[in-house]
């Protein structure tokens, strides 16, 4: 199944590996590096969006959500309830 991250994103649920909070995110040095890693090798896939509230880390590339972690975990609960 897929999980519309917004806009015009969808990504495969199977191939997520983390999802997380901004705020969280970009307040510990090792993730702002690691992003910026990312960005720089071209790993962020929609690196021009500008607000966004989640970091969604796949197995290929990186995606910058407008939609909160709140929203995009009840998403993939409510996916993963479909496979039950």
């Amino acid at each position: 199944m897929f999980i519309h991250l917004g806009g015009d994103t969808l990504v495969n649920s199977k191939k997520i590996i983390a999802i997380l909070n901004v705020e969280s995110a970009l307040g510990a040095i090792s993730s702002k590096e690691f992003l910026k890693t990312a960005q720089e090798e071209g790993f962020i896939a929609n690196h021009d969006q500008k607000n966004y509230k989640s970091v969604v880390i796949t197995d290929k590339e990186i995606y910058l959500s407008p939609i909160s972690t709140l929203t995009l975990k009840k998403r993939a609960s409510f996916i993963d309830s479909l496979n039950d």
